[in-house]
């Protein structure tokens, strides 16, 4: 099942289609895109940091094609967090805990207008080309007809999915040696994701790993 992005935006960005998890841009070529998991460096001790890094530098160098790592910042919205704490105000069985309660809603609350609190994401984009010779499709074509254009299409994509699905498993490999978990993101998460890119203004709930 194909999904075209909606909205006027489509015809400012290359992309023509979202696919069985594949992004298909106007030049034939195709994207995938992994979420990642975080480390926190800073609290690694120096013999784990030279590791992480030592799998880093090696996850580079195993690479034979190009990577695009994007890291998405946004402003946490905590209203839902609040409003879930409001909700079991009359649950608590004492006058005690319902003003301890109402406080820590208020300092969350408080805390949140002053601080600029910001959630990351981390995603790796793979990229893969298919390699077609035009003028062997094209006589292909005309002695076959549309009906075998059409079984000729659905087979190449099926077979470039297949190689850029080889990528994504190298790139996820290659970073669960460093300690970073990796997973694909389907079409519904692809489109979520590119939704939000293209309307930053909007608050939005986060893409999660599984557990």
């Amino acid at each position: 099942m194909a999904t075209s992005v909606p909205g006027a935006t489509q015809q400012f960005v290359p992309i023509k289609e979202i696919r069985n998890g594949v992004i298909v841009l106007k030049d034939g070529s195709y994207r995938g895109i992994l979420i990642c998991s975080s480390i926190n460096f800073g609290l690694k001790s120096a013999e784990e940091q030279h590791a992480i890094t030592l799998g880093f530098q090696n996850f580079l160098n195993m690479l034979d094609f190009s990577i695009q790592i994007v890291v998405n910042s946004r402003k946490m919205d905590l209203r839902p967090y609040l409003a879930l704490l409001a909700d079991k105000m009359p649950e608590q069985k004492t006058e005690l805990l319902r003003i301890q309660l109402h406080e820590y809603i208020e300092f969350v609350r408080s805390f949140a207008d002053q601080a600029n609190i910001m959630t990351k994401s981390f995603y790796v984009v793979v990229s893969y080309a298919p390699h077609v010779s035009t003028a062997g499709a094209v006589g292909f074509l005309r002695r076959t007809g549309a009906h075998a254009k059409d079984a000729v299409a659905e087979t190449s994509f099926e077979e470039d999915r297949a190689q850029l699905e080889q990528r994504l498993a190298l790139v996820a490999s290659g970073l669960s040696g460093t300690g970073v978990r990796a997973v694909s993101l389907g079409t519904e998460e692809i489109i979520e994701l590119l939704y939000r890119s293209f309307n930053p203004g909007e608050l939005e709930n986060p893409i999660r790993l599984d557990n």
